[in-house]
């Protein structure tokens, strides 16, 4: 498997950086709606806290993978898209984009801004606070709420697009991302 991206196909890192982002944001957009609508006691906190920690890595390495898609070429669509469907293509790729950049800074920001500020990633390194000002706690939990509420939405329609384009449409755009060898 090529390290570079071409016209045609994937590189690994752009593979590696899209399935490892992928699983992240399952991950925050789940525990995100468990720990904030069941769970209880005394752990709450720790949830809150590993979620900024985890959430802090995932804008790391968002920031990566936009730098890595600036610096290598984007694998063309397939030729025979409508016009309307590169149009949605787009589109999505960059509500995707601006939705995980918008969840996870407005959870940066609500990270200081209760009892407790929550500043450290997963690996233990301190992260400065945007803003500590607890009378906006509430304000940036509902933006967080609603662009990850949006960003799971944005998200399901992407694998439902992923699998149109295999399933139905039977074109490489699936394959070429899992890391198949594909012709086209």
């Amino acid at each position: 498997m090529p390290t570079l991206n071409s016209t045609t196909r994937w590189g690994w890192p752009a593979i590696a950086l899209h399935w490892i982002g992928a699983v992240l944001i399952v991950l925050l957009l789940g525990h995100g709606w468990w720990m904030t609508h069941i769970a209880v006691g005394p752990q709450r906190a720790a949830h809150y806290a590993g979620h900024a920690a985890l959430g802090y890595d995932f804008l790391a390495l968002l920031v990566l993978r936009l730098l890595w898609r600036w610096m290598s070429p984007v694998p063309t669509l397939p030729g025979d898209l409508k016009p309307w469907e590169r149009h949605a293509a787009n589109l999505g790729h960059l509500g995707l984009y601006l939705l995980m950049f918008a969840a996870s800074l407005s959870g940066w920001c609500l990270a200081g801004t209760g009892r407790r500020p929550f500043q450290q990633d997963i690996f233990g390194l301190t992260v400065p606070l945007i803003t500590t000002n607890r009378a906006t706690h509430e304000v940036w939990e509902n933006v967080h709420m609603a662009f990850s509420y949006l960003l799971a939405a944005l998200v399901v329609v992407h694998i439902i697009g992923a699998l149109r384009h295999h399933f139905i449409k039977g074109n490489t755009v699936l394959a070429r991302m899992v890391g198949l060898k594909t012709t086209g």
